[in-house]
């Protein structure tokens, strides 16, 4: 399908102004494919230059975060916040704490998450935030310290109407805590303005497992459309963090048996599954300071494999979940020819673009994760109700809700694709169904 050359304008544009922002690009890249048939259907969105105004964030800020760490010395990061769209709702979208954030980085999550809470039906726009700080080997005071000094600058573009932050990558619910407990120290009041806080002081239950309980009902709705089912399927999953953690679990749950997790170290091959204790043991690593893997291996006695990603082994069923783009052209052949027949992105684009490529080109099912990690986002937009209501709703109406949500979006991709003639293809049903929503929304506001 070649691209209609509206998009196809606007994105040479871009690559013109912003030749850096690799990540970017290949996030903007992927959605003006699959929304190039709209084009000729809606000649308005052209007229209303929809594409350079969406691909344009409203607002990005940029700041220093000057801290001091336990050695009396004086450190400084860099620290962003870009509030990309807010046509349906205020920003949306978590802050990341990670050496590899780069202003690059975060238009390119705010982007999508912009189409990602789209597809919820909850009224949130997109918005991406963040620092270039590392967390590992850090001690609690210098995680305080740094956080504090973040939310400094940070507090004065928030609000519960305006935008609202959540945890990701690095941000857990200590760090919510304690970025926080220094916005209600500046503003000398108790808002919703953060998601992902612990129960006791307005977070929600299923919080910390929905990304990953999203993804397998998403991938559990897949198999179903396809005829089958999880029970049994080999699950090749990479992370071991909070999202991988969630997979797990509820995969386990429902008969999946997932034989890998991976770290910057490597990976590890458990073909019995991770179950049980092996589940329990993910959480002490994820609140560990060493961000390694091996660990498992030597606690359960299983191949630890140095260096080495999962993509490798053979499985059914493929869900990357450590960061972007970390399964590449090669990766993806290896899942070929391991007879892999479904790829669910559980991180945000952690696939090449090649890669993609080559998975469609083998006719492997491919869900994106804008559609399948979209779970998360759900259910702070549910702790965003509940704070507004002053009440907190018991973990079965939250579950309920999370599989509906993920349900319905599964059967939208699929309902979109086929109307443009693309049936099976997520990846085009969920870039046009949220597209549609976020540009109609644009249009319908005039020209802000």
């Amino acid at each position: 399908m070649g691209m209609h050359p509206y998009p196809a304008q606007v994105l040479n544009s871009l690559r013109g102004r912003n030749p850096w922002e690799t990540e970017f690009l290949q996030a903007v890249e992927e959605v003006f494919e699959s929304v190039s048939p709209l084009f000729e259907l809606n000649p308005q969105y052209a007229s209303e230059a929809i594409l350079e105004r969406m691909t344009e964030p409203e607002r990005i800020i940029s700041f220093r975060v000057p801290w001091t760490d336990d050695q009396g010395r004086h450190r400084v990061n860099r620290g962003f916040r870009v509030q990309f769209n807010s046509a349906l709702g205020p920003y949306k979208g978590g802050l990341r704490f990670h050496p590899s954030v780069t202003q690059s980085s975060l238009k390119f999550l705010g982007f999508e998450q912009g189409f990602k809470n789209a597809l919820t039906g909850l009224p949130m726009g997109g918005g991406k935030g963040g620092a270039d700080f590392d967390f590992r080997n850090c001690t609690d005071r210098e995680r305080m310290a740094f956080c504090q000094s973040f939310m400094s600058e940070l507090y004065r573009h928030i609000g519960p109407d305006i935008d609202v932050p959540a945890g990701d990558i690095g941000v857990g619910a200590r760090e919510i805590g304690y970025l926080f407990g220094q916005y209600k120290r500046l503003t000398g009041s108790f808002h919703g303005v953060l998601t992902g806080k612990r129960l006791e002081w307005g977070g929600s239950l299923l919080r910390p497992e929905a990304t990953g309980y999203g993804i397998v009902y998403l991938a559990d709705a897949m198999l179903r459309a396809a005829g089958e089912g999880l029970e049994g399927k080999r699950i090749a999953l990479s992370g071991f963090g909070n999202v991988a953690w969630g997979v797990a679990r509820k995969a386990e749950e429902l008969g999946g048996v997932v034989i890998s997790l991976s770290g910057p170290d490597g990976s590890i091959h458990d073909p019995e599954g991770i179950r049980g204790e092996k589940l329990e043991y993910m959480l002490e690593m994820r609140l560990s300071p060493r961000d390694e893997i091996r660990p498992y291996a030597d606690r359960f006695k299983v191949e630890f494999r140095p260096g080495r990603r999962p993509w490798d082994l053979p499985c059914e069923l493929a869900i990357p979940c450590a960061i972007q783009n970390e399964l590449d052209e090669d990766d993806a052949r290896s899942l070929v020819r391991n007879q892999c027949r479904y790829v669910v992105e559980g991180a945000n684009m952690p696939c090449t673009a090649g890669a993609v490529e080559v998975l469609q080109g083998a006719g492997l099912v491919f869900v994106p994760g804008k559609a399948a990690n979209a779970g998360g986002v759900a259910v702070s937009g549910l702790e965003m109700a509940q704070n507004s209501a002053r009440r907190s709703w018991p973990a079965e109406e939250i579950d309920t809700l999370l599989r509906a949500t993920m349900e319905t979006i599964h059967d939208t991709c699929l309902q979109v694709a086929e109307e443009v003639g693309q049936a099976g293809d997520y990846v085009v049903g969920a870039n046009i169904a949220g597209f549609r929503k976020v540009a109609d929304a644009m249009i319908d506001q005039g020209l802000v």
